[in-house]
């Protein structure tokens, strides 16, 4: 299993928005995750719109590869991308892994 953190940046005044979208997630996104390996998937969010992100999987490039293909995920990206701050293209593009340097197992 491989676990997975990412930061990407919100902005400040679309966060209250961010947070009702992420409050209510289409069916057929939470289903297209589970289907490509994304488990035990978090978003933590401070007030300044820092946004860490957190998933297990067995692999992530093959999981990020397996939800590029699905319509959902192209649909979900075009929608989130004018939240984000310093992203050229899609919000998911961006999330590049922090390295694990501790984990208590």
């Amino acid at each position: 299993m491989q676990r997975v953190c990412f930061l990407l940046k919100v902005r400040p005044e679309r966060l209250a928005e961010y947070r009702r979208r992420h409050a209510a997630i289409w069916p057929d996104m939470l289903a297209a995750l589970s289907a490509s390996g994304w488990r035990n998937y978090s978003l933590f969010c401070r007030e300044d719109g820092l946004l860490v992100g957190y998933l297990e999987t067995d692999d992530f490039a093959e999981a990020q590869a397996a939800m590029e293909r699905t319509e959902v995920n192209a649909r979900w990206q075009r929608d989130m991308a004018p939240f984000f701050e310093g992203i050229d293209g899609n919000p998911d593009e961006a999330m590049v892994p922090l390295t694990e340097v501790f984990h208590l197992a």
